[in-house]
C-alpha cells in the first residue's frame, strides 16, 4: 500500500496471546494537523488500546513499538459506523417525534433511546467487523 492509501501509527505491544495482539497507540501532535484524522479518530483520544490478529511467522516482545497501518477506506467505514449513521437515526427519530407532536423533551429522550438497539447490533456484529477492518502491522 502506499501511505497516501493508508493511516499509519506508532504503538506499544501491550499484551500478546497466541491469536492477536494488544497494541497501545498513543495520538502524537502530529494527528491534529493530518488530513485523515477524522477518518482514524485519533485526534480526539490521547490513548487507544487495539486488539488486532497476529501476524503468522513474526515474533513480538512486550513493550516492542510496532507501526499500524490501516487503509483510508476502512478508515472512512468505521467513522460513518460510529458517527454518521448515529447522528442520522437520532435525527430521524427526533423529527419523526416532533412531528407527532411530542414535546420536545420526550422526542430527544426517546431519539437518545433508539441508538440503543443500533450499538446493541454493533456490539453484537463485532466478529464481523474485526474481519472487515484489517490492519498491518509493521
Amino acid at each position: 500500500m502506499k501511505n497516501t492509501e493508508t493511516i499509519s501509527h506508532e504503538g506499544i505491544v501491550t499484551k500478546i496471546t497466541d491469536d492477536e495482539l494488544e497494541i497501545k497507540i498513543l495520538a502524537q501532535s502530529a494527528c491534529a494537523a493530518c488530513h485523515a484524522k477524522s477518518a482514524c479518530g485519533m485526534g480526539e483520544q490521547a490513548e487507544k488500546i487495539l486488539t488486532v490478529p497476529r501476524p503468522e511467522g513474526k515474533d513480538f516482545t512486550l513493550n516492542q513499538r510496532v507501526n499500524v497501518r490501516m487503509g483510508i477506506g476502512q478508515g472512512n467505514k468505521a467513522a460513518v459506523l460510529a458517527y454518521l449513521f448515529p447522528i442520522i437515526l437520532l435525527l430521524v427519530v427526533l423529527f419523526v417525534c416532533l412531528g407527532f407532536g411530542l414535546n420536545e423533551g420526550l422526542s430527544a429522550l426517546i431519539s437518545i433511546v433508539a441508538l440503543i438497539p443500533y450499538y446493541i447490533v454493533l456490539y453484537l456484529k463485532r466478529d464481523k467487523f474485526k474481519k472487515q477492518f484489517e490492519y498491518t502491522i509493521e
